[in-house]
């Protein structure tokens, strides 16, 4: 299969055929497919979107993030399971996303089927946070987290190094930001689960 490339705000993307932006499932299942280095999602409306490599203080941050939620998942192995920023979840609307980290908790985990497990997995995640870098708009951030939270999330941060805030979005209550936390509950949703913000603002 010859790819077809296109130009998308400075990156080029690789297409497998001649299309327009407004993709079915089956075609950004292979536009995924054959651009493994990008992070890639689609709208409800099959919107291409293309999520550029993140800068440094970005990536660091999310690594201490990941670290810290993969620490606590490693001791409660029983409760779940925990993804890094490359996994992408099929939400119930149709939308393809890729949080910067997602937990699953157990039931719905084992109710997938071993191919569902192994693809773009068929649920939105009990947890997702989103970390916003200095190139990511936050409006389309807060669209984001209720498009989770629509979905069936039951908790989720978007955190904001910028505004050193967090946009906590809990499931059938209004939006709570706090501003310069030290920390943050998983509360009942990830028992035992402290986010240690210190490392992140830092």
């Amino acid at each position: 299969m010859i790819a077809t490339p296109i130009k998308l705000e400075n990156v080029t993307l690789q297409l497998p055929w001649d299309l327009h932006l407004q993709v079915t499932p089956e075609q950004f299942a292979a536009i995924a497919a054959v651009n493994p280095d990008l992070t890639l999602e689609r709208t409800a409306t099959g919107e291409l979107v293309v999520n550029l490599p993140t800068g440094g203080e970005t990536g660091k941050r999310n690594l201490r993030i990941s670290t810290q939620l993969g620490n606590w998942y490693e001791a409660h192995p029983e409760l779940g399971e925990a993804f890094d920023s490359s996994t992408g979840f099929t939400l119930p609307n149709g939308a393809n996303r890729s949080p910067d980290a997602a937990w699953v908790s157990r039931a719905p985990w084992q109710a997938l089927t071993p191919a569902q497990q192994k693809g773009f997995v068929p649920l939105s995640p009990d947890f997702v946070i989103e970390l916003r870098s200095e190139s990511d708009s936050l409006a389309k951030l807060q669209s984001k987290l209720q498009e989770y939270m629509d979905n069936g999330t039951q908790l989720g941060w978007l955190i904001d190094p910028q505004q050193q805030q967090v946009e906590i979005y809990r499931a059938g209550q209004g939006v709570e930001i706090v501003v310069n936390p030290s920390q943050l509950s998983g509360e009942t949703v990830l028992p035992g689960f402290v986010l240690n913000l210190r490392r992140v603002w830092s």
